[in-house]
């Protein structure tokens, strides 16, 4: 391990426990309160009783392993409880992986039954069963999609009618705290997924330290729309059940629906969200953008204030009642009106965006974890805010900084190893229980930590220059024209970037400039176009960056966002891409996070195309 420069430590008597403690403990305290929908935690004992009975029933014993391939639902949630209550361990899938990698989680954890949602899902965890030629019964939350030997829920469910409270609560406290409670396989943007092996205390001490972090009380209510098998979403649904939070379940594509309709208090997410809302807000045009950029100036420099705890002064006091009249207070009710603050992890979080929101009235507390460490170790909080940080460590956590900036973490919940990867966990985690991240970041001397970059995302130019990419690529997902953007050229003599452009701020641009198409550059071919929405958006895209007036709007956009980088970090090509990057065609993780490798070996030629000297004149390409 690297020696290290700077570490901060914020001690604490964490209590040790089980996931299946904080359960019934949950239960005890607020009985007859909803807390998924309308189903009390009394009602949600009962099904979890059952279900873990019909665990038992299924031949599963503790520490067998069942998986759960399905979206956000409440089906999903008891499923889990009844899994922790029984000692089997959870094996969360998310429902977007094909089947050939859902064929190897179910080989490499063992999974013997699989709950999964409905029919395409279903029919998944048979291909992939059959794939892996691993034998794992199927139990469908919905009838019908079973039939066959795929199991109906409630007729799983049915398996389990004769236990009693008794019996569960029995066999609840037989968990123990090193016992493991799930086995999380991570995204893998740089390879074969590893199976993260998760104790119930790894898990139960970071619900612990998040309850004395953030202000989660039982009037609170929330929506629960990260996928259930991220690791955040998952501890912070933990949190929102020990804390009385009602909990609604939604997906990502409609959350922004869910959210008017809802009017949650508080959210989790990934800065994506943030990154859309801040997008189209800024988007505006004509005299509602002027009105709007004017807003977001004020607003801005009443959060610069607020940041360094000075007092505003009475003319900006004006100012912002006038911009939050005008523009903020419809932000937050396009919001639902209730939000009390947002916590943002997963990917960095801009800290023109944060600040954005903070002007608007809106707290986004941004925090930091890894599914190795259950997954906060650091979060911002009301009382310790820093925008540009991930805030100081959570109670009983350890932070270093070692000598080659690589940020290395140490607590109670700190992972128990990689399934079946002994080598791969020793070289992360060390005798002593530091674990490292990955991350190179910067801490400071009153313990706030900045994430700098990936460890392994670092691309480094032919001259020995060392550029980070995301700092990069976050200046240009501000800018409304610009929906994805990925930065390239490890081992090259300059960095490049690759764009994927904003469809629909694009085309309102040229309308209103009225940019026709006039052809595309040195002549390029256009691709044939399919039916499915993919490529009909790659079409849209292609015929915008036909036209040459896009192509320059574009390319000053690009410059003008990172105008202030030094000239090693400045990108020297642009590469538009037509076809965006997503999970469905394997340029995302499930968790949002760009597969670089992928996405290097998809836009080769055009990569190559960026050092051919036969191109030495030329800035930008179209793909």
């Amino acid at each position: 391990m690297a020696e290290s420069t700077r570490s901060f430590a914020n001690p604490a008597d964490v209590p040790r426990g089980t996931l299946a403690e904080l359960f019934l403990s949950a239960v005890e305290r607020f009985g007859d309160k909803p807390v998924y929908g309308d189903a009390t935690y009394r009602h949600v004992e009962d099904v979890v009783r059952q279900a873990a009975a019909a665990l038992s029933e299924c031949g599963l014993e503790r520490g067998a392993r069942a998986a759960i391939l399905s979206e956000n639902r409440r089906e999903w949630a008891l499923a889990d409880w009844a899994c922790l209550c029984a000692g089997v361990v959870v094996v969360p899938v998310y429902s977007t992986l094909p089947a050939v990698q859902v064929a190897y989680i179910l080989k490499d954890s063992g999974a013997s039954l699989v709950f999964a949602s409905d029919g395409e899902q279903t029919a998944k965890a048979r291909e992939a069963a059959e794939e892996a030629g691993h034998q794992a019964r199927i139990v469908a939350f919905e009838r019908d999609a079973a039939g066959g030997a795929v199991l109906a829920w409630d007729d799983f469910l049915a398996l389990g009618g004769g236990a009693s409270p008794e019996d569960m609560r029995r066999a609840a406290l037989l968990a123990k705290p090193d016992d493991i409670a799930t086995m999380i396989y991570t995204s893998g943007t740089t390879g074969t997924p590893k199976g993260v092996m998760l104790t119930h205390d790894n898990i139960a001490s970071n619900v612990w330290a998040a309850s004395r972090t953030l202000e989660v009380t039982s009037e609170d209510s929330t929506i629960s729309f990260l996928p259930l098998s991220h690791v955040l979403q998952r501890m912070v649904d933990y949190l929102f059940f020990h804390s009385g939070c009602q909990v609604a379940h939604g997906t990502i594509d409609g959350v922004a629906d869910d959210i008017k309709r809802l009017r949650p208090t508080l959210l989790a997410s990934v800065p994506r969200l943030y990154e859309k809302v801040y997008q189209k807000v800024l988007g505006a045009t004509g005299l509602k953008g002027k009105l709007v950029r004017w807003a977001a100036g004020v607003g801005r420099e009443a959060a610069l204030l607020r940041e360094a705890g000075r007092t505003m002064p009475a003319g900006l006091r004006l100012k912002l009642a006038l911009a939050d009249k005008l523009v903020f207070a419809k932000l937050r009710a396009g919001l639902g009106g209730r939000l009390r603050f947002f916590v943002s992890g997963g990917a960095a979080l801009a800290p023109e965006i944060n600040r954005f929101f903070l002007g608007a009235g809106i707290r986004i507390l941004e925090g930091y974890g890894l599914s190795e460490t259950s997954p906060v170790t650091n979060v911002n909080t009301f009382e310790h805010f820093r925008i540009g940080t991930v805030g100081r460590p959570v109670p009983g956590t350890e932070i270093r900084i070692a000598g080659d900036g690589e940020i290395l973490v140490r607590g109670p919940q700190i992972m128990k190893g990689y399934h079946g990867l002994e080598e791969q966990t020793r070289e992360v985690l060390s005798a002593d229980g530091w674990f490292s991240t990955g991350d190179i970041g910067e801490l400071s001397e009153d313990g706030y930590l900045t994430i700098t970059d990936r460890k392994k995302d670092l691309i480094k130019t032919s001259g020995g220059k060392y550029v980070a990419p995301q700092a990069i690529e976050n200046r240009l997902k501000q800018n409304p024209f610009f929906e994805q953007a990925v930065v390239v050229g490890e081992g090259r003599k300059f960095c490049s970037v690759l764009v994927a452009p904003a469809l629909d701020y694009l085309e309102e641009w040229a309308a209103a400039a009225g940019a026709g198409g006039e052809g595309r550059p040195d002549g390029e071919a256009v691709p044939e176009t399919g039916d499915d929405p993919e490529s009909r958006a790659a079409a849209r895209a292609r015929a915008l960056l036909d036209r040459p007036a896009c192509r320059e709007r574009l390319k000053e956009e690009v410059f003008h966002a990172l105008r202030n980088l030094a000239r090693f970090e400045t990108p020297k090509k642009i590469g538009f891409i037509s076809r965006p990057l997503t999970i469905e065609n394997g340029a995302l993780t499930p968790t949002q996070k760009v597969k670089r490798r992928v996405v290097a070996e998809r836009h080769a030629a055009m990569i190559d195309d960026f050092y051919d000297e036969r191109h030495a004149e030329r800035t930008v390409f179209v793909a």
